[in-house]
């Protein structure tokens, strides 16, 4: 009887350049798993989504990422578009691994490797996770409108290896401008918003770029969301607010709104930056924003 196939999709650029230098030994562990694993590299931004709705669409049920939480979102949209069930599973080599976080994976991506070639070899049951929907893209761990957005874009832009406090410094140079706090209309589950908003963000998981604790509550197996909408701040009340930001106490302060919710809505009086999973998306004024329950298999 054949093995059975396991596809690996790779980006080699995920965590400044460590998954492509990790490549051969995730296959050297993965191999454990008796599986026949079929590697596919990506090239370019939105590749490794388009191989992995090709892959699933031609028959591939098991699929590992081995990246950051980009390559996941790129593999949670693959997966959707191509419109057939297909199992997850990660190795987290990317900068911040929010999604892995959320999912109790180690982020020790040898130890995540060891224990995924076990569980495919095992052949355990995949368990379910919640998946999110924005306009017409999915996200696995959460999206942004507003400065996180705007902070993520600026975090993107920087090349240098110095791993989570990437984000850190993004924030200091978002800050640079001035922090804007465009008026938003945000609706959902018998919860209404009118007015000015630093940002909101709705978490599927409870990490954001990768040393955030955004919403220490949020679960992706509990089939809601958690809403954070935080007021206007001063440029020297966010530099104070980033160390509760960190251990997760900022939700208690004054200018710190959340909410649980499964879908809401969101316009803004005038096109605004936002991100999907750490990844920046066009400008845009509207977001419809859904909560899928258990709609990923996650090995």
């Amino acid at each position: 009887m054949p093995a059975e196939e396991v596809h690996l999709f790779l980006n080699p650029t995920a965590g400044r350049g460590r998954a492509g230098k990790r490549q051969a030994r995730i296959l050297e562990l993965l191999a454990a798993s008796t599986a026949k694993i079929i590697i596919h590299n990506s090239s370019a931004v939105g590749d490794l989504e388009n191989q992995v709705a090709a892959a699933v669409k031609s028959g591939a049920r098991r699929l590992v990422v081995a990246g950051g939480d980009g390559s996941i979102h790129e593999a949670v949209n693959g997966i959707f578009a191509a419109g057939k069930d297909a199992a997850l599973g990660v190795i987290p080599t990317g900068t911040g691994n929010d999604f892995a976080k959320a999912c109790d994976i180690p982020l020790d991506w040898e130890h995540a490797t060891r224990l995924l070639a076990d569980r495919l070899r095992e052949q355990v049951t995949a368990r379910r996770v919640d998946i999110g929907r924005c306009n017409d893209r999915y996200f696995a761990n959460g999206a942004g409108i507003g400065f996180d957005a705007k902070a993520t874009r600026v975090a993107r832009s920087i090349r240098l290896p110095i791993g989570d406090i990437v984000y850190l410094i993004a924030i200091v140079r978002a800050m640079s401008d001035g922090v804007a706090t465009p008026n938003m209309r945000i609706t959902g589950d018998e919860f209404q918003w009118h007015g000015p908003v630093t940002l909101a963000n709705i978490a599927n998981g409870p990490w954001v770029g990768g040393m955030f604790h955004i919403a220490p509550a949020a679960s992706n197996a509990d089939g809601e969301f958690d809403l954070v909408i935080a007021k206007p701040v001063t440029r020297r009340r966010i530099l104070g607010l980033l160390p509760k930001l960190m251990k997760g106490t900022h939700v208690d302060e004054d200018e710190v709104v959340v909410h649980r919710v499964r879908r809401l809505q969101v316009a803004t009086d005038e096109v605004m930056p936002s991100h999907l999973d750490g990844e920046v998306q066009p400008l845009q004024s509207e977001f419809d924003v859904e909560l899928l329950p258990g709609a990923l298999r996650l090995l």
